[in-house]
């Protein structure tokens, strides 16, 4: 088997990290592998925010939690109400993926841009998962700020994050419906 499949076989989503920082070059190589994935018609229409400030992901998580509390869905306050709630599971950097709003098939080129980071990740031996959830910090009245805070291009919308960091767990394979695969000769 070669490398590449190795990678792909070996990722897992990494729920626990350690508290050490990922080196910038390594941050740096992760987060260009998102723009060496496919895009439809080769339009880009992709933004990356690496964040590795422990108080920007704190604040951020803050946030969503407020959000949450806030949401009317009860499953989500009830999250949020735990002391322990982080939504980015003590990861210490993390990639938020955002598309431009009317641009079409964004959230395909997202996701193979997503799958890029954490495939690089996973080959640096740093764990990755990928976290839906960070839409949330952008559920309330100061959305535009929380963006232009961010760098975010004001008419781009959250896709998904992606957590990074060292592993502190070492998750067993879940299983795979092998039948979901369908051969024709």
């Amino acid at each position: 088997m070669n490398d590449t499949i190795k990678v792909i076989n070996s990722r897992r989503s990494i729920r626990k990290y350690q508290k050490k920082p990922i080196p910038d070059a390594e941050i740096k190589a992760i987060a260009e592998a998102a723009i060496y994935a496919p895009s439809a018609m080769n339009q880009q229409k992709w933004h990356f925010t690496v964040v590795q400030s422990p108080e920007t992901i704190a604040k951020m998580n803050d946030k969503i939690r407020e959000n949450l509390l806030n949401s009317g869905v009860e499953f989500l306050a009830e999250r949020a109400k735990n002391p322990d709630f982080n939504v980015f599971h003590g990861a210490p950097a993390l990639i938020m993926i955002t598309a431009e709003e009317d641009a079409r098939f964004t959230e395909i080129d997202c996701g193979a841009a997503a799958e890029n980071i954490a495939l690089a990740a996973e080959s640096l031996n740093i764990g990755s998962c990928f976290i839906g959830m960070a839409e949330f910090l952008f559920a309330s009245d100061d959305a535009k700020k929380i963006k232009q805070e961010m760098g975010i291009p004001e008419n781009y919308r959250h896709i998904i994050t992606v957590v990074l960091g060292y592993k502190d767990m070492e998750p067993p394979v879940p299983p795979k419906n092998k039948d979901a695969i369908n051969y024709i000769k």
